[in-house]
């Protein structure tokens, strides 16, 4: 019995158009690229700044994931693949792999099966270095902090408050609090330190959020790094650091184009995490795929619970985007785990259990309607599904007032996904949508984390500690009280507590903390004990993978 390839499998034995073909299917002249080899170009600051926006977008956002799979990335890829070949202009936008998951448990993120953006092993890598390029910018910016203090501190940090960490992109718990400059006199100010992820930095909020290189310096100047001992805040402005940051940033401001494994197009860039970060690619990318197709599908991180709550509230009020549907994910596996199955039982059909776990996708489901968008479910299928499970999805997401069809497009790549595509062009069709935020940006902070929380997290309410009453008090004194507000929250549960599957009742949000990201625009609530540096598994992905003489990757999925 012959085995299925294995992702890198697939992608490896592709035939690539040439990145100039898949640049002329978009109306990209040769002039307006900035090939990287044969398979990957960037699009030229000229061509981006003549083009305006004339598509229409769509969102794929999911359930809270499980270790059951649920496959939102796959469905992204494959659905552009079904609107390409139902006749549509479509471009997909999403965002770049993180080394950190690739290396931890996630493994690769650029899709699965025959829907994949291609080559798929250099996008999960370094791909073009725009990841190399944020890890330089936020590091830049920490060393010349620190210079600072060891030249004479003039501009008086209290350096029992600097707020700016350190940043790499890999899982990496050791350096969750560290301490540096032991070097004695000539090795720096010696003090605690943190690091953050890259996909969680500031740095990749502030170039998926900024418009352009001049709102990008801008942005970069804002960046609060640490206060002075009257609790006035000092910025990388101050230290005269944005300059030389944006330098660093100039090309990774740049959309990424590279192609489907059926050859349509595909914008990758940006990487925000939807758990600790914002969760989309960058407003650069979406608005120019919205200059260049007719159909735009763009992904946002996690459950919609966070990934789509902060594309509607954060990435759509600064980019000015009016998303117009929104398709969300599911698999009958991750259903019934969050019906209280086990992971070794899925396979076993369990109508009583998906009924059970429903209740997670229902929540969804209504909470993308709140946002006046209207909803599509994608029911990924595997081949363990019953039609009975599989009919009752169906059945109940219609009667939640939303489309519905199964997805397949693992397996059958854009022909698989003809359903979906199908639904999602009917919706479009109607014109129903009436995109608003849930909240008003102005209002004050604790309201909008009270909004958040009990209107798409189903809490009764909010606790906060005395450290985020105090943090929530500076930041609205430093001018940040009518900004956008970006939970860091387990991606698990629609509560702080990642063992609480499904629909949990009778529970409060705890915001441990609260943190400005004023280069960003936004506040930042950290909720439970969500860490913004992630740790390796037991048995990381990265004990499975190698590279054979020929070229070849192995264990790259």
């Amino acid at each position: 019995m012959s085995t299925v390839p294995s992702d890198i499998e697939i992608a490896q034995a592709a035939k690539l158009r040439p990145i100039a073909d898949v640049a002329a299917e978009i109306g990209l002249g040769p002039d307006e690229i900035l090939p990287y080899g044969r398979y990957k170009a960037k699009i030229t600051p000229e061509a981006i700044a003549k083009r305006s926006p004339k598509g229409r977008l769509v969102l794929v956002t999911g359930i809270n994931p499980t270790p059951a799979g649920e496959g939102k990335s796959t469905v992204t890829v494959g659905l552009a693949q079904a609107l390409r070949k139902l006749g549509k202009k479509v471009v997909v936008a999403i965002r770049e792999p993180s080394l950190g998951p690739v290396f931890g448990v996630k493994g690769g993120a650029a899709g699965g099966g025959y829907a994949q953006i291609v080559p798929m092993d250099e996008i999960n890598l370094h791909f073009t270095g725009d990841f190399h390029a944020i890890t330089s910018a936020h590091n830049l910016l920490s060393a010349m902090l620190d210079n600072h203090i060891h030249h004479g501190n003039a501009l008086g940090f209290d350096t029992r408050r600097i707020s700016w960490p350190r940043t790499i992109d890999m899982n990496d718990r050791a350096l969750r609090s560290i301490v540096v400059g032991l070097g004695g006199m000539n090795g720096g100010p010696s003090r605690e330190e943190r690091f953050v992820i890259v996909p969680g930095s500031e740095i990749m909020a502030i170039l998926c959020l900024a418009t352009d290189i001049l709102d990008l310096e801008q942005r970069l100047a804002r960046i609060i790094v640490g206060i002075t001992r009257d609790k006035k805040p000092i910025r990388a402005g101050d230290l005269k650091a944005s300059g030389a940051m944006t330098l660093l940033l100039k090309d990774a401001m740049l959309p990424n184009l590279v192609q489907t494994l059926e050859g349509g197009p595909a914008l990758v860039h940006g990487g925000p995490f939807g758990n600790i970060a914002h969760g989309c690619n960058s407003i650069v990318a979406t608005r120019l795929a919205l200059t260049l197709g007719d159909i735009v599908l763009t992904e946002a991180g996690f459950g919609a619970d966070l990934g789509a709550e902060k594309f509607f509230d954060i990435k759509c009020r600064f980019g000015g985007l009016k998303p117009e549907a929104a398709v969300v994910v599911a698999t009958i596996r991750a259903l019934k785990m969050h019906g209280g199955v086990k992971k070794d039982s899925l396979s076993v059909p369990d109508v009583a259990a998906l009924q059970r776990g429903m209740v997670n996708l229902e929540a969804h489901v209504k909470n993308v309607q709140k946002f006046g968008v209207p909803v599509i479910v994608a029911l990924n299928r595997f081949l363990t599904d019953s039609k009975e499970e599989q009919e009752a999805v169906i059945e109940a997401a219609r009667t939640w007032g939303a489309r519905a069809a199964l997805s397949d497009v693992w397996a059958k790549g854009g022909e698989g996904g003809v359903a979906v595509g199908n639904e999602v062009l009917a919706a479009l069709a109607e014109g129903k949508a009436n995109f608003k935020p849930i909240y008003d940006a102005a209002l004050p902070i604790k309201q909008k984390i009270e909004t958040i929380a009990t209107q798409i997290y189903g809490a009764d309410g909010v606790t906060f500690s005395a450290a985020a009453d105090k943090s929530i008090a500076q930041c609205e004194e430093m001018g940040l009280g009518a900004t956008p507000v970006c939970v860091a929250k387990t991606q698990y549960s629609f509560s702080d507590d990642p063992t609480k599957l499904g629909r949990p009742k009778g529970f409060k949000i705890n915001i441990r903390d609260v943190t400005a990201s004023a280069g960003a625009g936004f506040v930042v609530a950290l909720a439970g004990e969500i860490m913004t540096m992630p740790g390796l598994a037991k048995v990381p992905s990265a004990e499975a993978i190698r590279v054979h003489p020929d070229g070849r990757i192995e264990g790259l999925f």
